[in-house]
């Protein structure tokens, strides 16, 4: 499938997506079956992918980082999706690291980003609870304040990088009499803490590969330093400044796995006989690619314009809201419609398509549910 160049595509993003390209295609395809039996993907990887520079790549070079704009993220997100590694959990690493970017202090910042980067230390985010998803405000984490320390108790579930993370972004409540402006970012480095337990790999529809676990917290203590921003209850106000950033996220992943999903079905559907002839030739197939591939262009354009407004800062979350919803609905129609045309093969496992359809299901349900 060819579809007109990104406008924020230039000399040196088509280099870093050749880069890219290759390294998911030789490091990450032939151990697919064995990293969703394992349900993740190996640490080792993790580590070739820094060093390759797709981890964080928006990262400042002060602090370590390739010095590339969101633009960078983008590639990397297409790539991995290109490549049927919707599921590599670099974007959630990207999302949770932009915290620390955007909110922490400079000794926090010069002392994980640049292990971040290099994969030494993987990141995640502890936002979902039991009780609370979509709903934040209803998250029952504490962080009590005891002399140096915060002392965290609660659980977190559906965590992406629980078992790898070396480094975790814990949403809490660190004033359950204030609402919204009781909660609190704070770093949790796994290394230095004790009661924090990771339970095993959930077994999930589909994302096989992706590390998900649920966490939980008995009284584990962390210094005050560890908080993100100049006092505690600014949780909220900053997880809506990143909210733009991360919903960019899933629309340029639903845009990759469309063109994906149509690009392997016009390959089927020409191969494939059905009544004697080609399904291509069929009207009914014309007509449903014709369709596919109308509004995955569609979604292109929109999406395309989201990532120049993303990086020249203008994005707004009502715009963002609109890329998610959009896409993650169009993604899940496209791609069902793409495994409609496989027939009874699109429902085998063996064929990429099947995977596609279990992992996009997600989409409309993370990143803050479409309802």
């Amino acid at each position: 499938m060819t579809h007109k160049e990104s406008s924020w595509m230039n000399d040196e993003l088509r280099m870093f997506r050749d880069a890219a390209r290759s390294f998911f295609n030789a490091e990450f395809v032939p151990h697919r079956e064995r990293w969703a039996k394992q349900g993740m993907i190996d640490r080792e990887a993790w580590i070739k992918a820094g060093e390759m520079g797709l981890l964080f790549p928006s990262l400042p070079e002060q602090y370590g980082g390739v010095g590339g704009d969101f633009a960078f993220e983008a590639v990397v997100t297409e790539e991995q999706c290109r490549a049927g590694f919707s599921d590599f959990g670099s974007t959630v690493h990207s999302i949770a690291a932009g915290y620390i970017l955007a909110f922490g202090s400079e000794e926090q910042k010069h002392y994980y980003l640049p292990k971040v980067v290099s994969g030494e230390m993987v990141v995640a985010v502890a936002m979902t609870e039991p009780c609370a998803g979509s709903d934040l405000q209803g998250i029952r984490t504490t962080a009590v304040r005891e002399g140096d320390e915060y002392v965290i108790n609660g659980s977190k579930t559906f965590i992406t990088n629980g078992h790898h993370s070396d480094i975790i972004v814990v949403v809490a409540k660190t004033d359950k009499t204030l609402g919204a402006k009781g909660i609190s970012l704070i770093i949790v480095e796994k290394a230095k803490v004790t009661g924090l337990d990771v339970g095993k790999p959930l077994d999930k529809l589909g994302k096989k590969c992706a590390d998900t676990t649920e966490l939980f917290f008995d009284n584990v203590r962390v210094p005050v330093a560890n908080l993100l921003g100049d006092e505690p209850g600014q949780g909220f106000y900053q997880l809506m400044k990143e909210l733009p950033r991360e919903r960019m996220f899933i629309g340029v992943a639903g845009v990759a796995v469309m063109e994906k999903a149509i690009e392997l079905t016009v390959d089927y559907v020409k191969e494939r006989k059905a009544f004697g002839k080609p399904l291509l030739a069929l009207q009914n197939t014309r007509f449903k690619l014709a369709e596919a591939k109308t509004e995955a262009t569609i979604a292109r354009v929109f999406v395309d314009n989201c990532i120049d407004r993303v990086i020249d800062g203008t994005l707004d979350v009502e715009t963002a809201c609109m890329a998610k919803w959009w896409v993650s609905q169009k993604q899940c129609e496209i791609v069902d419609e793409c495994l409609q045309l496989h027939g009874g093969y699109g429902y085998m496992m063996e064929y990429p398509i099947a995977q596609m359809y279990a992992d996009s299901r997600v989409a409309k349900i993370y990143g803050g549910a479409n309802e």
